[in-house]
């Protein structure tokens, strides 16, 4: 059978990555052993049509050949864009043969036209905000972290001020609507307080769920975006945050909901609690906002949630969003966004979002919310353009996450193997520095309770209240939650440590993954494992932004993660298995948490992760 390889390469791009600037030279190659060939084209189009046919150069070689095409990407089409290519060529026997790619990208030779493989041409202007390539990241949930502080009680919400014990509110059954009206009372002085304890976990970012006035807990019902919400302390609280956060070099992220707000607002006003919203008067400012099917009781909402009215294509809305509330917050110093549920935005919108931050601070960081590969995601009928350099700097990076939990829970490498390469080609080198790496957040089971077992837990709620993992299984848990957490923190992006994951806090679906934060977790010792990652990031930070080189199985459950080449590399070694493996290496190397340098070989013990440095 015939060997395929497939490369597209271009200046300033690192080897590997298949998304380049625009007006860059690109060049096309195919090289395959055990074929003759005679004549070769490659094939570039869109989702639309084939935008190119150009004959390839073909140089011969005693065992196959090599055919190589080469074009500025502008000449594309003029713009950016996702694009699809492929060669065909014909063999010494007269046959037509076309590329194909497998799912792990790898090319093949076939008899017909299988399938492509992608590439990206991006702005050639784009600038990635480089302050925040090497860093760590802290995601808050601001009524669950830490109290303390000058705040308002909310009249109609209920108080529970058991931090170390406490439940949240749920319904009786998963699913069914519930006020989500119980607070703990954390607020923005509180934390403020902990900024010692983050720069101890060598966190670098915080990242905010919502803090604008709203009825819930959570936040994601906006009441007013113009102010945080005083159970939280308000503006002084939150201008005091980011003040103390960027003297101990912290940089600070605001969760922007901006696809839909709360029925209990200023802009809906549902209940009557403010006057001048869209359900008083079809004459409201506001009533241009809102798709009324059958006013004032029928609405668009988000996901049939009513109390979650979605706002619609306005001008009057977007510009609201982007000359008020972003120069807003911005103003109070902070340093970007993080968009919820971005595929609901508009295109437009979202680039006009992200417009107004970086008119506020260039430097300041965008990332979406996307739950799948954004480089070429397909949602509510169109190709979404994050990566092309005028939207989004950065995404959640779920496919990471399912492959790391598949990874460590059951030892197989194929799916960790194919995600992290798949993310190398399809991704711009500087959006994979900014990428948001974590293993839980709000919207999923805590990671603990994942690695022990519990995933998925499909019990009546009343009894996942109170369910925690045995002693064993609890153990174990935080053995394979350290092993993971070190081999997200070899990655390219930023790994994201979700309130209390760094004390093993256990919870499964919403709400029992946003438990309070226990005033004895800020002593738990169990947090240094973290803390000694992170810090190696710091410390080591030139080697943790080298672009990624290769991915592969050393033997049954263990990977390899290499990450740059010449003087300076990077090398992750990921263990599964229960046994210790015998790993060798091409040169001496020092593991970058311990400093412990060998020479030729090291043992990766059972369940672990080690990450090695070369080179300086």
């Amino acid at each position: 059978m015939s060997r395929a390889v497939f490369d597209i390469r271009a200046e300033g791009t690192p080897k590997g990555c298949f998304a380049f600037r625009k007006h860059r030279q690109a060049e096309f190659v195919l090289s395959v052993l055990g074929e003759t060939c005679s004549e070769a084209w490659l094939y570039i189009g869109d989702d639309e049509r084939v935008l190119v046919q150009t004959e390839a150069k073909v140089v011969y070689a005693e065992e196959g050949f090599s055919a190589k095409a080469s074009l500025d990407t502008a000449s594309l089409t003029g713009h950016t864009g996702l694009f699809f290519c492929h060669f065909e060529f014909i063999n010494g026997a007269g046959e037509r043969r076309c590329t194909a790619f497998d799912g792990n990208g790898d090319c093949y030779i076939s008899d017909k036209f299988v399938n492509e493989t992608q590439f990206l041409v991006y702005a050639g202007n784009y600038k990635a905000p480089q302050k925040f390539f090497g860093g760590a990241v802290y995601q808050i949930f601001p009524d669950r972290f830490a109290p303390g502080g000058k705040s308002e009680k909310k009249p109609e919400a209920v108080y529970d001020g058991d931090w170390e014990h406490g439940i949240p509110e749920y319904p009786a059954r998963a699913g069914d609507a519930f006020k989500n009206n119980t607070h703990f009372g954390g607020t923005l002085w509180g934390a403020a307080g902990k900024i010692p304890y983050l720069s101890s976990l060598g966190v670098t970012c915080v990242y905010f769920n919502p803090i604008c006035e709203a009825y819930s807990n959570h936040k994601y019902d906006t009441a007013d975006y113009l102010k945080v919400d005083g159970s939280f302390g308000g503006d002084e609280a939150l201008r005091a945050f980011v003040k103390t956060a960027h003297e101990n070099g912290i940089s600070v992220i605001l969760d922007g909901v901006f696809n839909h707000v709360g029925d209990d607002s200023v802009y809906f006003d549902r209940l009557g609690r403010y006057g001048n919203g869209a359900c008083d008067s079809e004459d409201s400012p506001y009533y241009k906002w809102f798709d009324f099917t059958d006013y004032p009781n029928e609405y668009a909402c988000w996901w049939g949630i009513k109390n979650l009215p979605r706002t619609v294509r306005c001008r009057e809305y977007r510009d609201f969003i982007t000359k008020r509330v972003i120069p807003h917050y911005m103003e109070m110093g902070i340093d970007g966004w993080r968009l919820d549920v971005v595929d609901e935005l508009e295109s437009d919108f979202l680039s006009e979002i992200t417009a107004a931050v970086k008119e506020c601070d260039p430097e300041a960081i965008v990332i979406g919310e996307v739950w799948e590969d954004a480089s070429n995601k397909s949602a509510y009928g169109e190709r979404k353009k994050y990566f092309r350099g005028f939207q989004l700097d950065s995404v959640t990076n779920y496919p990471l996450r399912n492959a790391i939990i598949d990874f460590v829970t059951t030892g197989e490498t194929g799916l960790l193997i194919r995600t992290v390469r798949t993310l190398a080609r399809h991704y711009p080198f500087a959006n994979q520095q900014l990428l948001l790496n974590f293993l839980g957040s709000h919207d999923t089971e805590r990671i603990t309770t994942v690695l022990g077992g519990d995933g998925g837990d499909c019990s009546p709620n009343p009894v996942l209240a109170s369910k925690r993992l045995s002693p064993s299984a609890r153990e174990r848990a935080k053995k394979l939650l350290v092993c993971a957490y070190t081999l997200l923190a070899a990655m390219p992006g930023m790994p994201c440590i979700y309130y209390g994951d760094e004390i093993a806090m256990e919870g499964a679906h919403d709400p029992f993954n946003r438990r309070p934060f226990p005033p004895s977790g800020f002593s738990d010792p169990f947090s240094r494992n973290f803390a000694k990652v992170n810090n190696a990031r710091k410390e080591h930070r030139g080697h943790f932004t080298l672009p990624f080189v290769s991915a592969r199985e050393i033997c049954a459950g263990c990977v390899e993660i290499v990450r740059g080449d010449g003087s300076k590399k990077l090398t992750a070694v990921s263990n599964a298995g229960e046994a210790p493996v015998e790993y060798k290496l091409s040169a001496p190397a020092a593991d970058a948490i311990t400093g412990t340098v060998y020479e030729n070989t090291v043992s990766v013990p059972g369940e672990s992760t080690l990450i090695l440095t070369e080179g300086e």
